[in-house]
């Protein structure tokens, strides 16, 4: 059998933005691993092919072991294909088994399970085309099955999934070095300290209401507080933080100061104090000293973001702090708002107050207003200065895929940058 994870153009990929921008919504994190990784688990499937929007494909490819929109992946065996959107434990069948196809009651294709025997009377061109033909053949089955729609619902599902995938790696005890005196709350059964991980004296990790998973290569100095769910990634850094409930900490990261409820993706620094509350960030994200979100309201109503600069989204939750794009850099001193979302690739001075709630992609955010700043090449020049200190490089696939997401955001950011000059000639006048 071969898994074919789908995260095509037709589908609005953008409920999932800045996080989305440059990379597959399979890739995106959730508890321990990638939404990808939880359908590896489910389907435990060692043949993975994916599909995705084309100008991100060549960089994805740089760094997965999946064939990547190949269509010779849609022949020549038994097939699972699933939207990346569905939830991998919501998956109502084996992976295997006589052909299928299950839509929601808007006629959207969730999943499809084909027979190797039946690809013969379908159209294989493209995904869409055998999904599409799928349905007019095989049996289908309606029923509305639980999706990730916007990215803050990986945010307040994390805390869960951690739990959840804490219990499916079936680890807990301590293989790494921990430096005495070092103080566990709750059960030891529910912590795991990998090979090669080090817990500095004067730690507390407090699994009394959820587990904590160092992951191989985390360091945690003195002084920090951990409490579970809590999972640290590879390599990562914790310097004397207060690490509250809730969450996931990618690989190679260095995070200081109090984090509660939030997924950082990889590559990012928070090394300063500051707050960083029920948010999601990216890779290669650079949080400067006291940079702080704010994640609730002070009348508690719901919090509401915005996508794309305009109407903004009503969340259902109390709680939600930021998303901020991958390469986004804050200076020392920054406040975000309540929903705040910060596009990829993006340089934030501080103002001394709350910044608006929507900043887009490529935007210098200097002196209250959005700017072109000094352009995308010096961004570029900074990310690759970034990635080859972590003896990573910047790429010419990347390049292309990140002028194309500039120009996919062109609108969005010139229509801030005019109201930006409209301020400033009036505050000139």
């Amino acid at each position: 059998m071969r898994l074919i994870l789908l995260d095509l153009e037709s589908q609005p990929r953008n409920c999932f933005y800045p996080i989305a921008l440059n990379r597959p919504i399979w890739a995106l994190r959730c508890g321990m691993t990638s939404l990808g990784e939880k359908w590896t688990a489910r389907t435990s499937a060692t043949d993975v092919a994916g599909f995705l929007p084309a100008y991100m494909a060549a960089a994805y490819a740089e760094t997965s072991d999946w064939l990547i929109n190949d269509t010779a992946t849609l022949t020549g065996d038994d097939l699972l294909l699933v939207d990346a959107r569905l939830k991998a434990d919501a998956l109502p069948i084996e992976p295997t088994g006589p052909s299928q196809v299950g839509v929601n009651s808007d006629g959207h294709c969730l999943y499809a399970r084909v027979a190797q025997a039946d690809l013969a009377q379908l159209n294989t061109e493209s995904p869409a085309a055998l999904l599409e033909s799928a349905q007019q053949t095989l049996p289908v089955v309606r029923e509305d099955l639980a999706t990730w729609n916007y990215s803050w619902d990986l945010i307040l599902c994390n805390a869960d999934q951690i739990t959840a995938d804490f219990q499916a790696a079936g680890r807990n005890g301590i293989e790494g070095t921990v430096e005495e005196p070092m103080s566990i709350r709750g059960s030891r059964s529910d912590v795991y300290i990998a090979p090669g991980a080090r817990v500095h004296p004067q730690v507390v990790i407090d699994a009394e209401h959820g587990p904590v998973y160092l992951d191989e290569g985390a360091e945690v100095h003195p002084f920090s507080r951990i409490e579970g769910p809590c999972y640290v990634g590879k390599n990562s850094l914790l310097l004397g933080a207060k690490c509250r409930e809730g969450n996931s900490i990618g690989p190679v990261c260095k995070v200081g100061g109090e984090v509660e409820e939030s997924i950082i993706h990889g590559y990012s620094n928070k090394y300063h104090d500051g707050f960083l509350g029920h948010a999601y960030v990216g890779e290669w994200v650079n949080l400067g000293a006291m940079t702080t979100n704010s994640d609730l309201k002070n009348d508690y109503s719901t919090v509401a973001v915005s996508l794309d600069g305009g109407k903004a989204i009503d969340t259902g939750s109390r709680k939600v702090g930021s998303l901020i794009g991958d390469h986004t850099k804050t200076s020392i001193g920054t406040l975000l708002n309540t929903g705040t979302n910060l596009g990829a690739m993006t340089l934030i001075t501080a103002t001394g107050s709350l910044l608006p709630k929507f900043i887009p992609s490529f935007a210098w955010f200097v002196k209250g207003v959005v700017t072109k700043g000094f352009g995308k090449g010096k961004l570029y020049e900074t990310a690759a200065t970034v990635m080859d200190r972590r003896g990573l490089q910047w790429t010419a696939a990347q390049e292309a895929m990140w002028d194309e997401i500039f120009r996919l955001t062109a609108d969005v950011r010139m229509e801030a940058v005019k109201r930006g000059r409209r301020l400033l000639r009036g505050q000139h006048n």
